[in-house]
């Protein structure tokens, strides 16, 4: 295995296979912050032109988190498809590149090979890609999930409705929850970020949101993402659960620093298979973001892309219903501005449904960070184009308690027109019968609350 390269008479020489990865990653600022990029473009260059000569086996014997050290690399070790390993283990990054953009290789290989790739395999992958390419691969996966209403079929694009409320007020959750639900938002779920983190406000808005479903004869998921140990205590007041949240990371450090292992989500798990009230077989919802591992210092030198990909070969365990990319939220100190916050979402998008996940993406910046409103609206476009499963929903796309830009009720049903695409066929006949969206237009209900009891 050879990590040099010569450009221009010069020779760049890497001592890992980690270095390589991190080297080879376009600029962001959460790695510059590490330490871990590259020194400049060529040096980039070079890094790039020794990854695209490794196998997929040299990355999978070279995982950037030590085996002995970490509980993500075992399980993403021991939970590997051989079959479907072997039939592409010979490959170089390079050769899997062009694999990948083949036009003979069709989203049904794709999701065969799926299981037997490795995080650093499509992460090594991705750096080699441009943002179109990255668009290209992810627009040919298709990942079909189901719980209340079947999730990521061809020419679908859906939505969470996040009508989050400052201090947990149901009403107020109910009214926003409606106004969504008015412009054909929530189908992937209704899902409210609380803001008082304990089991019985949990399971209270969890029975204020099941009650108007029911009501209303919805067919989408209900979840409240607090910590998974506070829905599990929710579910033993006996309160309904469509699917279960956490948030994950891309080493066991970084699951630590959330409260999490990979034994507790396994009990998660089982927990809701027994008790969700979906009617499945997916029932988990996990978020993640570049950069979070760097945040509690448990990143182990690897650069944000990589370990990103490894929160998505974590959450593949469990085959969950939602995956969520919250691309922007972290901050300026890992993705600094427009462009680099823009090719961190086709980079995880591209990366999730690669390893078999049917990711979503918050595309969103906080204030700090330098994107402007044109710059989020073409990322919308651009994750739609490229087949995203789901965007969030919220009032003006300015969510009060969380304090972020993301996408407005409106931007959802606009998307839909602009690329023809519908929402999930349950959902699509529900708001054909309520008036709110008829055919590719909006009905006669459309934006009106009323058409919600």
């Amino acid at each position: 295995m050879q990590l040099v390269s010569s450009i221009r008479g010069v020779r760049y020489r890497f001592e890992s296979v980690k270095e390589v990865l991190a080297k080879a990653n376009p600029p962001k600022s959460g790695d510059d912050l590490a330490g871990v990029s590259a020194r400049d473009a060529v040096e980039r260059v070079a890094a790039r032109a020794v990854l695209a000569e490794l196998t997929l086996a040299d990355l999978r014997m070279n995982p950037v988190v030590p085996y002995e050290e970490d509980e993500i690399t075992r399980l993403v070790e021991h939970d590997l498809d051989q079959q479907a390993y072997r039939a592409v283990s010979h490959l170089s990054v390079g050769q899997f590149r062009e694999w990948l953009l083949d036009i003979e290789t069709t989203g049904a290989t794709l999701r065969a090979v799926a299981p037997g790739l490795t995080p650093e395999m499509v992460a090594a992958a991705a750096k080699l890609m441009s943002n179109f390419d990255l668009m290209t691969v992810g627009a040919k996966c298709t990942v079909v999930v189901r719980a209340n209403n079947t999730l990521g079929l061809p020419g679908r694009l859906s939505s969470r409705c996040q009508p989050n409320h400052p201090t947990d007020d149901v009403l107020g959750i109910i009214a926003s929850m409606r106004e969504g639900l008015s412009y054909g938002c929530g189908d992937a779920v209704i899902g409210v970020n609380p803001a008082t983190d304990t089991p019985e406000s949990t399971a209270e808005i969890l029975i204020a949101i099941d009650d108007v479903l029911k009501r209303n004869a919805i067919p989408t998921q209900h979840c409240v993402l607090s910590h998974v140990t506070v829905q599990m205590k929710a579910l033993a007041l006996n309160c309904p659960m469509d699917l279960m949240f956490q948030s994950v990371a891309g080493t066991e450090g970084g699951n630590r620093s959330f409260g999490i292992s990979v034994k507790l989500i396994d009990e998660a798990y089982e927990l809701m298979k027994e008790k969700g009230s979906a009617r499945g077989p997916n029932c988990m919802y996990f978020e993640t973001g570049q950069g979070s591992a760097l945040s509690s210092n448990t990143h182990h030198g690897a650069d944000q892309v990589t370990i990103e990909a490894r929160a998505y070969g974590f959450a593949r365990r469990y085959k969950p219903f939602l995956v969520n990319t919250v691309v922007g939220f972290i901050g300026p100190e890992y993705l600094e501005d427009g462009p680099q916050i823009s090719r961190a979402a086709l980079e995880d998008h591209c990366m999730g449904k690669l390893l078999g996940l049917p990711m979503g993406c918050d595309a969103c910046f906080t204030y700090h960070a330098r994107m402007s409103q044109d710059e989020l609206e073409s990322l919308k476009v651009l994750l739609g184009t490229a087949g995203c499963t789901y965007l969030m929903s919220l009032p003006v796309g300015d969510d009060i308690m969380l304090n972020y830009q993301s996408t407005s009720y409106h931007d959802i049903p606009t998307l839909r027109r602009l690329l023809h695409k519908r929402a999930t066929p349950e959902f699509d006949a529900w708001m054909d019968k309520a008036g709110i969206w008829v055919g590719d237009n909006p009905g006669p209900m459309f934006g009106n609350v009323a058409a919600i009891k």
